[in-house]
């Protein structure tokens, strides 16, 4: 079997599969993107991954020059040419070939959709507060974009410290988010997510937690933050993830309101693949 990634509108061999040297995401950052998780060649929530794409492109000033139905087909493409029984398939779009500048040009946007393995994820995991703070009043608050060398950075910082994950406080010392995930903490026996205005990204798995468990959106002191009695993560590869170490505290990992919200999630993800 050929593995094949979708390029601008069709299907190409991974070996032959290129983009220009000039693409705007490649030098200097100006792109959006969605991960989405396959099970079985079936990607999981993939109306919300398109809808918060979107959004992230309309944030960004980009217009994506396909539909969803296409995007739709494009990943079913993708997954057709791999063997994966659980996959990680990603959807960039950049902003295509421009000046060496950080000016757009006049090119139709770049569109990818690429699939690989995805590893299960651990069944619970230690994270560290990083010392750079999210700037949740900045122009790219919210948008999920491929500048991501914030979170290289900040990913590198946490997997020198022995975890999986960093956490990030924003400017005003409150909780924010992971550099690919959502913060759920438990406070005096209520089930606690820090809201948009943190500056952290509308992650899909957060959403749909919110909506089938009792969680409440609040803004959260880091203070509080190392005093949880829970604490969990959320995203398209942890699902609901119990965090067992915080910097140098140790937390329980079986307690009621991740064990609930896990359970509620699991059977969500078992009834439908795209909630």
């Amino acid at each position: 079997m050929t593995e094949q990634v979708w390029v601008n509108g069709g299907l190409v061999d991974v070996a032959a599969a290129t983009i220009s040297v000039f693409d705007h995401g490649l030098t200097v950052g100006d792109g959006v993107f969605e991960t989405l998780k396959a099970v079985d060649g079936r990607p999981f929530a993939v109306r919300r991954h398109l809808e918060r794409l979107r959004r992230s492109a309309d944030g960004l000033g980009l217009r994506l020059p396909c539909t969803d139905d296409e995007l739709r087909m494009a990943m079913s493409e993708v997954l057709a040419s791999r063997d994966l029984p659980l996959a990680r398939v990603r959807v960039t779009v950049t902003g295509g070939v421009a000046p060496l500048g950080s000016e757009r040009g006049e090119a139709t946007a770049t569109v990818l959709v690429a699939a690989g393995p995805l590893a299960p994820a651990a069944p619970t995991t230690a994270v560290c507060v990083v010392p750079w703070p999210r700037n949740e009043q900045g122009a790219l608050a919210g948008i999920k974009t491929t500048s991501y060398a914030e979170n290289v950075k900040a990913l590198a910082y946490a997997k020198a410290r022995g975890c999986t994950e960093a956490i990030f406080a924003n400017t005003v010392d409150m909780l924010c988010e992971g550099t690919g995930s959502n913060v759920f903490v438990v406070m005096g026996g209520q089930l606690l997510t820090p809201p948009l205005s943190s500056g952290c990204l509308a992650g899909v798995t957060r959403d749909l937690v919110l909506e089938i468990t009792d969680a409440e959106e609040a803004d959260i002191p880091m203070g509080a933050f190392a005093m949880a009695s829970e604490v969990f993560l959320t995203s398209t590869g942890r699902d609901v993830q119990p965090v067992h170490q915080v910097d140098d505290r140790t937390l329980a990992v079986d307690g009621p309101l991740t064990a609930a919200a896990s359970r509620a999630f699991q059977g969500l993800a078992a009834a439908t693949h795209d909630p």
